[in-house]
């Protein structure tokens, strides 16, 4: 039962933070955000710009941000895992696609930065198109061939003029 009311309050988290986020991201909400700060810029001298008159906009922006920083942060992550699970889903349909890389977001910092530094080294070399690589490993195994078949045809065309 328990967990039954958990999924239930999660629903309703959800319906209640998909429609917040939908309303605060539109120009109506822009607007009235603007209209609010304009209304208490215009109270100042009706409250002689008191502390309270201060106080009323800092704690109302506060609250506000403080709230709006976790609905984004939900949603943030929300988009970024569809948006990840719609990718690794084209990698895994696309035939000849490495499934190497799948769910590379959960590499740690130093794993991905050690990705990076691999694949610019390839590109560095402009032996092996970054586009056409599909795996690291495949990438390596690629410049071996053509390493090889360099050196091979060197050593042909040297015997050749000689």
């Amino acid at each position: 039962m328990g967990r039954t009311k958990s999924n239930q309050l999660s629903q309703i988290f959800e319906q209640f933070s998909l429609k917040a986020t939908k309303a605060t991201g539109t120009s109506m909400s822009f607007i009235l955000a603007l209209s609010v700060i304009i209304v208490w810029a215009l109270t100042g001298p009706l409250f002689h710009f008191s502390d309270t008159w201060q106080l009323v906009i800092n704690t109302s922006t506060t609250i506000v941000t403080f709230l709006m920083v976790f609905l984004i942060q939900r949603t943030q992550n929300k988009d970024a895992q569809a948006i990840h699970l719609k990718l690794n889903e084209i990698v895994a349909a696309l035939e000849g696609a490495s499934n190497n890389l799948i769910d590379v977001e959960d590499l740690t910092e130093g794993e991905i930065a050690t990705l990076h530094k691999h694949f610019q080294k390839l590109v560095a070399k402009k032996e092996i198109k970054l586009t056409q690589s599909h795996s690291v490993e495949e990438a390596e195994a690629r410049y071996q061939i053509k390493h090889s078949q360099h050196h091979h045809l060197n050593r042909v065309v040297g015997q050749i003029i000689v």
